[in-house]
């Protein structure tokens, strides 16, 4: 973890940010909004998109500026930014070159595993004065992760399908944060899948019954029980099909923190998982 102890943090383009003691944050990542409140800098945030929905209620008095694929610049700006924070899978890249034109500090973050978060939270404790802060999130992370690999090194490796969309169904593949993720507990995504990140799974596909568990993400898709019992219905599953609460698999930052908690309790509550066809959602949060 040496990278996290850097004296200068770089954003993931490799760009040095320096530190703002009175920053006015717009914030277009949903898990970096929740984070930035985290630190402690919830009275700078001061425009979020409407997928930016924790943490509730503090959240609602930030200004909505429209969603992550669909900016409204004039919002953004007269929101009076001094940095704005983007992500590389949430944002599209034409609108952040605008948005760099008018605005000079744009800072970029693309997390790929759930380790990538300790740079992230001393990026974001040098640039906006938070480095106590960071370091208490570090080290959160840090048992949980150690707490999720445990839990994981335990139990034999299991595989999952992963779906995240339907009419496709899609799924993710494993250079993916959430397959990172699901990893850490000792569950493995399939297919293996390089060619495309979210690859589309066909309904005759031989893969619904060749995994352990088929698991149904809460976003971006808003699964249900009616899609397991649908699937169940149409496959010759291995156990049940199953829901998953999308924001602890998905969500980095602060978020990441419950969700290898929550991944963790799921993994040594496998034995009652394969007893339900469905899961409540969120119930180990704090």
């Amino acid at each position: 973890m040496s990278s996290s102890l850097q004296q200068r943090p770089l954003d993931a383009l490799g760009r040095y940010h320096a530190p703002h003691t009175s920053p006015r944050i717009a914030s277009l990542v949903p898990s970096i909004t929740e984070t930035l409140f985290s630190l402690g800098l919830g009275p700078h945030v001061v425009a979020r998109t409407g997928f930016c929905i924790h943490p509730e209620p503090a959240v609602r008095e930030v200004p909505k500026v429209g969603g992550t694929k669909d900016v409204n610049l004039a919002k953004l700006i007269a929101s009076e930014p001094t940095h704005v924070i983007v992500n590389i899978d949430e944002n599209e890249r034409p609108t952040v070159e605008k948005i760099a034109r008018s605005i000079p500090n744009v800072i970029v973050t693309h997390p790929l595993i759930p380790e990538d978060n300790i740079a992230l939270f001393q990026l974001l404790g040098h640039v906006f004065a938070r480095p106590r802060e960071a370091e208490v999130l570090s080290q959160s992370l840090l048992a949980a992760l150690r707490g999720a690999r445990s839990v994981g090194q335990s139990a034999p490796i299991e595989s999952v399908l992963y779906l995240i969309w339907k009419n496709p169904w899609m799924t993710v593949s494993r250079d993916t944060y959430i397959s990172a993720m699901l990893a850490t507990v000792g569950w493995r995504t399939e297919p293996v899948q390089t060619e495309r990140r979210y690859p589309e799974i066909s309904t005759d596909d031989p893969i619904w019954g060749n995994v352990d568990r088929v698991l149904l993400s809460t976003e971006p898709y808003s699964f249900g029980d009616e899609h397991a019992r649908e699937i169940a219905n149409a496959h010759a599953l291995r156990s049940p099909a199953q829901l998953i609460d999308g924001e602890m698999t998905s969500w980095y930052g602060s978020r990441a923190i419950q969700g290898l908690r929550y991944l963790s309790a799921l993994r040594i509550d496998s034995k009652q998982l394969h007893k339900r066809s469905s899961l409540y959602i969120g119930a180990t949060r704090t």
